[in-house]
């Protein structure tokens, strides 16, 4: 048995030394395999890729694909980019699906407008010449459009050159002492009572340093009502002239001259008596009866104040005339002050004041802000 037993322990311990050698020698495998690897990495490393050529390979690639994208267009879909219109396209386009069967368009422009992002034409189509505009995707066609910047470009232009024409035609007015100061007006123009409203808050400033005259145009534009209202204030200025101003100021808020009348103490029977020799005179009421007498066949006359809108050249409601000359304003009551006051020989101190309105009243009956206006009946 013990034989038996020393021989089992000798048999384990064969059997450690047999393990402990195997462990030995895959260990030394491993570290044959790892310094082989590293072996490996260390002659590759020793043979370098030459970047110099693979930088010049891709600038190869690339530039090839862009010029393919370019020529193709490719990139300009990509970017939102539409393509450049040739004069040939816009003539093809517009004559295939704008203009009318027997008319041909000819472009005779053609030119990118960057601020607006369209293309712009200038086209011949018969005997005319018109501006348009394309969308840039080929979409939509515009003739003949309103560029708001351009017109108020051009209103500001106009603004500035009728600036510079009444300050030469103030500068050159004829100087006086006692300036004449005549409108004429048609009683019931929108344009007209707008410049009434203006002017007399000027007058009342100057007083009688000035020889102010409300004078009417030749013919009514606002029928019958007209022609009488304008006779009732040519005989309040003939008979009770110191009670115009009042009433004009009564009438110019709603109109109703009948209420003003009593409203300011007018005479009415010495108005009415006025009014039916003036009638008598002119023959206003019987050439409003007969149609043949009308301007044009379309307005009755009114001619107490013939010569002078002949002399004066007067056309329209309303008409601004100083020291016997035909002159623009603007109408605020600051405006007409300046324009008068151009026309004394020594302006008074009354002209210095800054206490006058610079803004417009509304155009026709009432008292409210408006804007100004070159506006005109007639």
């Amino acid at each position: 048995m013990e034989e038996e037993k020393k021989d089992n322990i000798a048999a384990e311990q064969k059997s450690v030394e047999n393990a402990k050698e195997t462990k030995e020698e895959v260990s030394a495998a491993s570290e044959t395999a790892v310094s082989e690897t590293e072996t490996g990495s260390s002659k590759k490393k020793s043979k370098p890729v030459n970047k110099k050529f693979l930088a010049i390979l891709i600038i190869i690639v690339i530039a090839v694909v862009a010029y393919s994208g370019y020529k193709n267009g490719k990139f300009d879909k990509m970017l939102g980019i539409e393509p450049k219109m040739t004069v040939a396209e816009a003539e093809k386009l517009i004559n295939e699906n704008i203009i009318s069967e027997g008319y041909t368009a000819t472009v005779t422009e053609l030119t990118e407008d960057k601020v607006h992002n369209l293309w712009k034409l200038k086209l011949n189509v018969g005997d005319q010449e018109v501006t348009a505009y394309m969308t840039k995707d080929r979409s939509i066609f515009l003739a003949n459009p309103i560029v708001i910047a351009e017109v108020q470009q051009q209103k500001a232009a106009a603004a500035e050159q009728a600036k510079t024409e009444q300050a030469t035609a103030l500068a050159s007015l004829t100087k006086t002492d006692k300036p004449t100061v005549e409108l004429f007006v048609m009683s019931h123009c929108p344009y007209g009572t707008q410049a009434e409203k203006g002017i007399i808050p000027a007058v009342e400033a100057l007083g009688d340093k000035i020889d102010f005259q409300l004078k009417f145009c030749d013919y009514s534009m606002h029928d019958e009502k007209e022609l009488k209202e304008e006779m009732n204030q040519y005989c309040i200025m003939q008979n009770q002239g110191d009670k115009l101003i009042s009433y004009l100021k009564c009438f110019l808020a709603d109109g109703d001259g009948t209420k003003c009348l009593a409203q300011t103490g007018i005479d009415t029977a010495s108005l009415n008596s006025c009014v039916a020799a003036t009638d008598s005179k002119y023959k206003i009421m019987a050439n409003y009866a007969d149609k043949t007498t009308w301007r044009n066949g379309q307005y009755p006359t009114f001619p107490i104040y013939q010569a002078d809108v002949d002399k004066y050249q007067v056309s329209g409601s309303p008409t601004l005339v100083v020291n016997g000359k035909q002159v623009s304003s603007s109408r605020d009551s600051a405006s007409y002050l300046k324009t008068i006051c151009a026309g004394f020989t020594t302006a008074p101190a009354e002209c210095n004041q800054n206490t006058l309105s610079s803004t417009p009243q509304s155009s026709g009956f009432g008292y409210a802000e408006g804007s100004d206006s070159t506006a005109s009946c007639g």
